[in-house]
């Protein structure tokens, strides 16, 4: 019997199995991923997978329907659920509609025994933790996702931005109509948190904690994350942040997509609306994804060296930091793959947007934090990647950051002297003599550097490889074409 994370696929239906009996749930959430990184989600009754065949042969369903995966004419996939994924959900209790979940990975139909090459999680992710076990390494992950909660957004009630202007104070010289979303701490006529003042923020300034601390406990009772620390976020609008301790690549990209589903579900039962929108606020910090990553063999954590006297990062350490900056342009696209995306790669807003890596440093894209020293804290030895932001697809970012990486051991490229400078500070001459280059800063320009990246190419295959791009250079041109009311104000009396 084929083993699945160290205990047999048999024994995890068992336990799965048991789990929806003795908790009488009457309805399971089958999920999956497309190419976006949005959750795909059929309800089937719990006496399929309890009586049923579910877990052995998986369910059935149209993959034309689906962004990314198959045209018309060859549309019938199968999902097939991971029994070590299922979770209670504790806010279904009501009798008749105790519900739970599950993920899985997508399979063709009529026989097919391999994950699909449409599957994120089943192809792409799976591939990529294969190529670091055939080089005897296995990466682990932590992301730390921001987004915003807010108690409303109409995108058709414009207002004119006269609170915030491009230096933080009053009064907006640009005159900009925007998209006002109302947050918490706005609406429930609290303390006015100014832009880019909320981080650390305590009560009663902070009103998002005890949506924060019910997030935080459904996350660790029903769904097995540890969480480290929650906090508000530096943006004024409920911008929020719940960390949670790292683990492998497949593990931890499931954990950030049933991340999302518990913050929006809590947050629809406070009446608000949690958006993992990168740029929701006009001149205000947007939400970011820095990653945490690090490679081990065995037990060794292979990032660290006690010996190094600049951040105690092996030689291997720096090759996967030269691989990720090698590949930092074409990463782009996955990592931050939305127009609202490249509205936070801008200076001033503490988002990364030139290439360099640095200690301690947060102007640098890949980063090694020190807050410890010592073989004790060997196992956080790390490189935090701050070039990825909430929209993209966990599965495709994380796997495309651990081949970039790995590229960087097999070929031993060198990420070039650090910078341990406020790059943002830095003139044009200054980050030109220090080899500093840009990311791009549109996405059109990021889809642009991916297509020639062979390394992205293979992590991805071909069929998501293309059919992302297609997708995303839709989204790019729809954008160019749409008249904004920014436009109107702008130019209407010309």
């Amino acid at each position: 019997m084929k083993l699945v994370n160290g205990m047999e696929s048999g024994e995890k239906t068992k336990k799965a199995i048991e789990t929806l009996r003795t908790n009488e749930v009457r309805w399971v959430h089958s999920t999956f991923i497309d190419i976006r990184g949005l959750m795909q989600d059929m309800i089937i009754p719990a006496r399929d997978y309890i009586e049923g065949s579910a877990f052995i042969s998986g369910i059935g369903f149209d993959g034309s329907s689906i962004r990314g995966f198959k045209s018309i004419e060859e549309s019938d996939m199968i999902f097939m659920p991971d029994p070590g994924t299922l979770a209670i959900i504790p806010w279904t209790q009501e009798k008749n509609q105790k519900s739970a979940i599950v993920l899985g990975d997508v399979y063709e139909a009529y026989g097919g025994n391999e994950p699909s090459e449409v599957d994120p999680r089943g192809y792409v992710a799976k591939r990529a933790i294969k190529s670091a076990e055939e080089m005897g390494y296995k990466g682990y992950f932590a992301p730390e996702l921001e987004y915003f909660i807010f108690s409303s957004i109409d995108p058709t009630k414009l207002v004119w931005d006269l609170w915030v202007s491009p230096k933080g104070g009053e009064g907006d010289s640009w005159g900009a109509p925007r998209v006002v979303p109302q947050s918490p701490e706005i609406s429930a006529g609290s303390y006015t948190l100014r832009p880019k003042e909320a981080y650390y923020r305590p009560p009663p300034e902070d009103t998002t904690i005890e949506y924060r601390n019910e997030v935080s406990s459904i996350l660790e009772d029903y769904f097995g994350f540890k969480i480290e620390k929650h906090h508000h976020e530096v943006a004024t609008a409920g911008q929020i942040e719940i960390d949670f301790r790292f683990g492998p690549l497949l593990d931890t990209a499931d954990k950030a997509l049933y991340y999302k589903f518990v913050a929006k579900n809590v947050a629809k039962k406070y009446g608000l609306i949690a958006t993992f929108m990168p740029k929701p606020v006009y001149l205000d910090n947007a939400s970011g994804m820095h990653v945490h990553a690090s490679i081990w063999k065995g037990k060794t954590n292979v990032m660290y060296d006690e010996n190094d006297e600049y951040a105690e990062l092996s030689q291997t350490g720096r090759y996967f930091v030269g691989g990720l900056l090698e590949h930092a342009k074409a990463l782009t696209a996955v990592c931050c793959p939305t127009i609202s995306s490249y509205k936070r790669l801008v200076p001033g807003f503490e988002a990364p947007i030139y290439i360099m890596w640095s200690r301690r440093n947060r102007s640098a894209l890949a980063r090694i934090p020190l807050y410890y020293k010592g073989t004790e804290h060997a196992s956080q030895k790390r490189v935090e990647y701050r070039g990825v932001d909430p929209s993209c697809n966990p599965y495709l970012a994380f796997s495309c950051l651990l081949k970039a990486g790995l590229d960087g051991i097999k070929k031993k490229i060198d990420p070039g002297d650090p910078v341990d400078e406020d790059v943002y500070k830095l003139s044009p001459e200054r980050r030109k003599a220090l080899g500093i280059k840009e990311l791009p800063t549109t996405l059109k320009d990021a889809l642009d550097e991916m297509k020639s990246d062979e390394v992205i190419h293979q992590t991805l295959g071909s069929h998501i490889f293309d059919a992302f791009i297609e997708y995303k250079t839709n989204d790019w041109n729809q954008y160019c074409l749409y008249v904004t009311p920014w436009e109107i104000m702008k130019y209407i009396d010309y």
